[in-house]
């Protein structure tokens, strides 16, 4: 009773996970296709929606040429400028000049306007001076450009109209009134260019009371529209329980204030090919489900008994005996799993070994050499250069900066510096605070110790002014640095307690590698790097001579040389 339980509860569990990674896997898939879907939904439309945009633009610049062109042939015809050198105007006759004029250009709007604004004569029989608004504001602009002309929107009999406006001169650079041609955008407009684009088209006005010039959407849709009040910053909008992609165009009217353009198409519609294969993600998870129910039954009668070996050798594992071996002898898989666990468990007993040992220590090389040679715990003399470098005030950069950017600065300071060091084969002591402690020639010997430690210090001189550009074009404080490099015999080994080791040197050669980083506050040095005569002797190289010094804990002068980097 106990082992069915047990068997049960095993394929149970089995049962979960197969069908549970079924069940994830798929739903990830419908989740990773239907966002690729909406984003590509979301692409195709914002692209529709640029491109409608551009089309008006464009259809508007060539609308503004066209009527522009108009205007000008109307302002230079020997006829127009006839009613002006007339004794008196006569209003009748431009009448009819400017209806003949209208059924060549297409244009519903035709005014002649005095130099000062009023209507001399128009296709319209009915003008406000509410209509006359924008064109009074197209002749300010003409009148201060050197073409004297002007175009733009503006609104006439509460209907929206492109307009423009150009000299009559007669005679020249006399200007005795002004052609006035406006064209409306209306619903026509917005029906052509929702056929070329392929997308709904709004205009509508500004303000708490906005209202709808003229839309290709349905009349509930677009009183909705308008109660929103959209914005350049309008992406998708929630109209009838229904999302559009929207982009919003500003269009400047003059002697009012703007109109709006907005460009829409619905989300559903252009997403309604996708769902088609989401629906069929959706059908084949369903008969995922059910061969991975099959599957895991007849997979959890296969591997129960070697599972419940394995379950039962982990618990040897778990004691901490590695001596037993898993007897299982089955030509498939799970003997191959059986193998693998004997030599797993063989790996664990050295991976103790080794993690006893290397849990006592920071370095790489000084784990390699515990590891490759049967070092005795203690310490042993050896020649070794030691490089001791400290930041320059950073007790007052301290106080400046917040834990957190000071935190932030050091470590990118010390990762800086610490990479410099093992390039050149040095091994990390320790970081005290700001302070980076090196060595070079310990664990491993070095011949050249003290030239790669010379060459470190330089190479770090170097990261720390490149480091400080990055810091300066961030608005950041930069940094200063000092290094003190010593060479000499130590005691290097592991030092600490018996249950926790540090690796380390100690001599008086560490002692005066520190006494020689702080010699490089002094001014009268002129270097950020102190080498002592022994490291200067075994670097084999000419470095500037400082002279003596007795530094603070020897009684004894020692000469120093100053490296320029």
């Amino acid at each position: 009773m106990t082992n069915w339980f047990r068997f049960r509860h095993f394929r149970t569990r089995l049962l979960v996970l197969i069908v549970g990674l079924v069940a994830a896997l798929q739903v990830a898939t419908f989740v990773i296709v239907s966002n690729a879907n909406r984003t590509n939904a979301l692409t195709t439309i914002d692209d529709a929606l640029h491109r409608a945009s551009r089309q008006f633009q464009v259809s508007a610049d060539r609308r503004e040429e066209a009527l522009l062109l108009a205007a000008r042939l109307m302002a230079n015809d020997y006829a127009m400028k006839q009613l002006f050198l007339m004794e008196e105007f006569s209003g009748p006759t431009a009448r009819s000049a400017l209806t003949s004029y209208q059924g060549r250009i297409q244009a519903p709007l035709i005014l002649l306007l005095d130099p000062t604004g009023d209507v001399l004569a128009g296709t319209r029989s009915m003008i406000s001076s509410a209509d006359l608004a924008p064109f009074h504001a197209l002749i300010a602009t003409a009148e201060n450009a050197d073409a004297q002309q002007a175009s733009g929107y503006g609104y006439f009999d509460g209907e929206l109209h492109q307009i423009v406006l150009v000299p009559l001169l007669a005679p020249p650079p006399i200007v005795v009134a002004w052609v006035g041609i406006g064209f409306p955008i209306n619903a026509v407009t917005a029906a052509e260019l929702k056929a070329s684009a392929d997308v709904e088209v709004t205009f509508l006005s500004s303000g708490a009371d906005a209202k709808i010039l003229a839309s290709t959407m349905p009349v509930a849709l677009a009183d909705e529209l308008a109660r929103q009040d959209p914005n350049p910053a309008t992406r998708l909008m929630h109209l009838q329980k229904e999302d559009y992609v929207t982009a919003i165009r500003i269009l400047p009217l003059e002697g009012a204030e703007p109109a709006r353009i907005a460009l829409q198409r619905s989300l559903r519609v252009q997403l309604a090919p996708s769902r088609l294969l989401e629906q069929t993600i959706i059908y084949d998870t369903i008969i995922g489900l059910v061969i991975a129910i099959l599957a895991a039954l007849g997979l959890a009668r296969n591997v129960s008994r070697p599972v419940q070996q394995l379950a039962a050798h982990t618990q040897h594992v778990a004691a901490g005996d590695y001596t037993r071996q898993l007897d299982l002898r089955r030509a498939d898989e799970f003997g191959a799993l059986a193998h693998a666990f004997n030599h797993m468990t063989t790996g664990l007993a050295e991976r103790d070994r080794v993690r006893d040992l290397l849990g006592k220590v920071v370095s790489p090389e000084i784990a390699t050499q515990l590891l490759q040679s049967d070092l005795q715990l203690g310490g042993e003399v050896r020649e070794v250069t030691v490089l001791f470098s400290d930041l320059r005030d950073f007790t007052a950069l301290s106080e400046k900066l917040p834990p957190t950017e000071l935190l932030a600065l050091l470590n990118r300071y010390l990762d800086r510096m610490s990479a410099v060091v093992e390039k050149h084969h040095g091994v990390i002591d320790k970081y005290i605070g700001d302070a980076v402690m090196a060595l070079f020639g310990a664990p491993v010997a070095q011949a050249d110790s003290a030239a790669r430690a010379v060459a470190a210090a330089r190479e770090m001189a170097v990261a720390l002014v490149v480091l400080n550009r990055e810091l300066a074009a961030e608005g950041k404080p930069t940094l200063a640095l000092g290094i003190g490099i010593s060479t000499g015999q130590v005691i290097a080994g592991n030092m600490g307690s018996k249950t926790r080791l540090n690796y380390t040197v100690v001599g008086d050669s560490v002692n005066l590698a520190a006494r020689l980083e702080a010699l490089t506050k002094d001014p009268a040095y002129a270097t950020r790097i102190i080498v002592s005569a022994h490291t200067a002797a075994a670097t084999r190289e000419t470095l500037r001579p400082l002279g003596g010094v007795v530094v603070k804990g020897k009684t004894e002068s020692v000469q120093i040389f100053a490296v320029d980097a």
